[in-house]
C-alpha cells in the first residue's frame, strides 16, 4: 500500500509544526523550503488540515500555520483515513462491477490486511514521531547545503 503525496505531506507538515510548536507560526514557504517540496502542494495540505482542525491558519504579517492540537492528541491513523482514500481496490465501493464479488475471498484479505495497517497507525501520536526531536530537528532546519 502507498500512501498519497497528500497524506506524506500532511505528516510532514505537522512534523515540522510541532518542531517549532514553542515558536513563531510557520508559513507554507517554510515549509516547502525546509522538504525540498512545492509550496502549492503545501499550501493544499495546509487548507485541508485547517479543515479537519489539525492546524490554524493565522493571516497577516507574522502569520502561518500552527498546531490547533497538542501532539500528543493527533492520532496517526485518524489522520490517514481522513486524508487518504483508502478504497483499494474497485470492489470496496458500492458498485462493483466484479462477476465474483459475492463469493470473492481476495476482497476480504485485502481489508483484514487493511486494517492491520490502520491498526498499527492508531497506535501512534504525533508526538511518538517526534521522539529523536533533536535529530529530527537538525536534519530538517540545517538549511541549504
Amino acid at each position: 500500500m502507498q500512501l498519497s503525496t497528500h497524506t506524506d505531506y500532511a505528516l510532514r507538515t505537522l512534523i515540522h509544526l510541532a518542531l517549532q510548536q514553542a515558536q513563531a507560526p510557520v508559513t507554507v514557504q517554510e515549509v516547502a523550503r525546509d522538504y525540498g517540496i512545492s509550496a502549492n502542494h503545501v499550501a493544499k495540505v495546509a487548507q485541508t488540515l485547517s479543515q479537519l482542525g489539525y492546524v490554524k491558519s493565522q493571516r497577516g504579517r507574522g502569520g502561518g500555520l500552527v498546531l490547533a492540537r497538542a501532539p500528543t492528541a493527533i492520532n496517526v491513523g485518524t489522520l490517514v483515513r481522513e486524508t487518504e482514500n483508502l478504497k483499494l481496490l474497485e470492489c470496496f465501493g458500492p458498485n462493483s462491477s466484479c462477476p465474483i464479488d459475492p463469493a470473492c475471498e481476495l476482497k476480504n484479505v485485502l481489508f483484514k490486511a487493511q486494517q492491520a495497517f490502520l491498526a498499527v497507525l492508531d497506535g501512534y501520536c504525533l508526538a511518538d514521531l517526534l521522539e529523536n526531536k533533536p535529530a529530527v530537528a537538525e536534519l530538517l532546519f540545517k538549511g541549504p547545503g
